[in-house]
């Protein structure tokens, strides 16, 4: 039994702490910090988030979950399924990457953080089990094909739209497959096969870090990033400047319509403080903000398909003589006699009056030097009903992968994990790391067997792993600038790969077709609602729930006959003969309201098909709980039948069973002499009633049969 104190701080059960153990965790600690510190920033992309919040997410957050989870080597951090949930759960919300975006994703990691905490205090980690295996599944594998062509776009050197269906954004990225940017696919491939090649020939080395630091410094030295600015007024294609002008002039109304719902609902707040009498003046101030609203919904969507038509179109640049500044053509349409300067440029980002353009690869960029600032993230009780629901289901879902981890360990490790434990780790990790600027977080399969694979004993190899991100953090962010993107899209492709598992679809639908179509509907909803990962999810949950109360409500129902070997069998199946004095009902399953009517039907069946027997015996050892619509129609059963001539005789009934009978006065109906222990000793009780009353026992195919006597 735990000590108060332990329960409080629970990494107190790592002590007494020694100098080999020290060592095993420190060769952990920093064998998963060369993972984390380039996956982590992989992740952070993925979840539309500027790629060095990733450090963030790997600081704090890793180092609070191992010393307050139970387990010893669960790795946390950033990880692609979360992340994944992120981006979607935010992007309908703001532009990923921008600073609306950012504040969203910190924000959903706090609630994300008290819903794990609250379910983790309350001792109510069961609720996961309504994501079934089969859901989680079928999810996993659509989110890793999601999070794959994700990458495509990022791989090619090309833009992606961002819509209401991923599938179609895709397309269009297949679209673009002749703008592909080739220094920027060579990177990506080349990423894939180095850590391709070092996991076939020498897996026991850091592939990530390799090939993160062999493609920056190849980077650095061909100058793969090409960026220039410009104006409007140096667009010199007609279409392009009529787009870019709307755009501005888009995203200027969009300002002047979010200064006029911030005025109107600070009106609104005065108007409410007044009370009764401005009731008329409140409604027609909340229909006015909503009015706007909806224009600025409109307007954003409009900014939003001129920025994809923008970045789609590519540009040559003409350099001006004269000194003057140079233009930018469309490809393919130079005026007569001008000579580009033989690099293609996108418009990459658009802000008032200024362009800034890219002529070369994508590369991570500047990263801020030193820690992320700590406090409360800004909190907007406006988003919360828009966050509220995408924080639990990325709860659950990241609380199921990391319990299936520390649980996969455990079983190596001989260690015990508590669930609600693990609940209060994930929940302070995530917290924590809302007041570090970090998204939301789980458990990591990938760096988990890392930890475990170099040796880790406890936790402190995680605490190691988070000083070594502290240590990139202050001192070696410089060196990340020329990382580039199709870099981080490979990393992210690499590690989803192992994720995909269509056997584990196959296996739920060998072990029930029930579950196989829970996970083949989870997997093509996923796919078809992204990018809101969470409807696909929801969907899948609440089938499989569907579903489960259909098989308990057409439970197996078996009329009894007696086999050679003297047990009592399926007389449908074994083709044994029916009893003129007793018909033996074996029901399997608890008698709950979803299948009363199914039970009363099968029971007045069974009696019909064998109007001659006077006896029917209820064999209830698979009933394993009884509610108060089941025990009112066994009430109804036994009177009607009663009634008719039938005696009703039970046996193998359970406790609780017994308990509810008790409380209702249904076992005084049924009374003592006709319940039973076992169906054997029921078929003595008959066989001996049926002799006093004069009936010829001795035909009964039902009568157990001589015990056979040795010696």
């Amino acid at each position: 039994m735990k000590i108060p104190l332990q329960r409080l701080f629970p990494f107190l059960r790592w002590f007494p702490y020694s100098g080999t153990t020290l060592r095993a965790d420190f060769i952990a600690g920093l064998t998963v910090a060369l993972v984390l510190v380039p996956q982590s920033m992989a992740y952070a992309q993925l979840a539309g988030m500027p790629p060095y919040f990733g450090l963030y997410a790997a600081f704090l957050p890793v180092m609070v979950a191992a010393l307050w989870g139970s387990s010893n080597q669960l790795g946390t951090g950033p990880v692609a399924v979360v992340s994944l949930l992120t981006a979607s759960a935010l992007t309908p919300l703001a532009a990923p990457g921008s600073g609306h975006f950012v504040a969203l994703a910190i924000m959903l990691a706090l609630l994300v953080g008290i819903v794990q905490l609250t379910l983790g205090v309350l001792k109510l980690g069961v609720i996961v089990n309504f994501l079934s295996h089969p859901v989680i599944v079928g999810f996993t594998n659509a989110a890793a094909i999601i999070i794959a062509l994700s990458q495509a776009n990022k791989l090619l050197g090309v833009p992606i739209g961002r819509s209401e269906f991923f599938l179609s954004d895709i397309w269009g990225v297949v679209g673009l497959v002749g703008d592909t940017h080739l220094p920027t696919l060579m990177m990506g491939a080349a990423a894939i096969a180095i850590m391709w090649v070092i996991r076939k020939k020498s897996p026991k080395l850091p592939a990530v870090l390799i090939a993160v630091a062999l493609t920056t410094v190849v980077s650095w030295q061909i100058g793969f990033e090409r960026n220039a600015s410009a104006t409007l007024e140096q667009i010199a294609d007609a279409e392009a400047q009529d787009l870019l002008a709307e755009f501005v002039r888009t995203e200027a109304r969009i300002g002047e319509i979010n200064g006029q719902i911030v005025t109107q609902s600070g009106e609104l707040k005065k108007l409410q403080k007044a009370g009764g009498e401005a009731a008329h003046a409140i409604a027609t101030r909340n229909y006015e903000i909503e009015l706007l609203r909806l224009q600025l919904k409109d307007r954003e969507e409009e900014n939003r398909k001129r920025n994809r038509a923008v970045r789609g179109i590519i540009f040559e640049q003409v350099t001006a003589s004269g000194g003057e500044a140079p233009k930018y053509y469309a490809s393919g349409r130079l005026p007569a006699g001008a000579q580009s300067d033989g690099r293609h440029w996108r418009i990459a980002r658009v802000a008032g009056g200024s362009l800034k353009l890219t002529g070369g690869g994508e590369v991570v960029g500047k990263v801020p030097e030193g820690l992320p600032s700590f406090g409360l993230p800004k909190f907007s009780w406006d988003m919360i009903g828009s966050l509220l629901a995408a924080a639990i289901v990325i709860s659950m879902v990241g609380f199921m992968e990391a319990i299936s981890i520390a649980k996969a360990i455990a079983a190596k490790t001989k260690d015990k994990i508590d669930p609600n434990q693990e609940l209060i780790g994930q929940g302070l990790a995530n917290l924590v790391g809302a007041m570090t600027q970090a998204f939301p977080v789980s458990g990591s399969f990938s760096r988990s067997a890392v930890n475990i694979n170099a040796g880790a004993k406890t936790g402190m190899s995680s605490v190691i792993t988070a000083a070594f991100v502290l240590l990139t953090l202050l001192f070696l962010t410089p060196l990340l600038y020329h990382l580039p993107q199709a870099v981080l899209a490979a990393v992210i492709i690499m590690a989803v790969i192992g994720l995909i598992n269509f056997g584990a679809i196959r296996h739920a639908w060998q072990a029930s077709r029930h579950d196989g179509i829970a996970a083949v509907a989870t997997f093509i909803a996923t796919l078809l609602f992204a990018p809101h990962l969470d409807k696909g999810i929801m969907i899948g949950a609440g089938l499989a729930i569907v579903l489960y109360l259909y098989r308990t409500m057409t439970p197996r129902v078996a009329i009894l006959g007696r086999h050679a070997d003297g047990s009592l069998r399926d007389a449908a199946v074994n083709n044994l003969p029916a009893s003129d004095l007793v018909t033996a009902v074996r029901f399997d399953g608890r008698l709950y309201f979803a299948n009363v009517s199914f039970f009363e039907d099968a029971i007045l069946d069974a009696v019909a098909a064998n109007p001659k027997a006077p006896y029917l015996l209820v064999v209830a050892n698979g009933i394993n709980e009884l509610d108060a619509s089941g025990e009112e129609v066994m009430h109804h059963l036994v009177e009607r039948l009663r009634g008719n001539g039938v005696t009703v005789v039970f046996s193998g009934l359970k406790k609780q069973v017994i308990d509810v009978m008790r409380a209702t006065g249904l076992f005084d109906l049924i009374s003592q002499q006709h319940i039973f222990a076992t169906a054997d000793m029921a078929l003595e009780a008959i066989q001996a009633w049926a002799a006093e009353r004069g009936q010829d026992a001795a035909a009964n195919p039902l009568r157990p049969l001589p015990v056979k006597r040795f010696g």
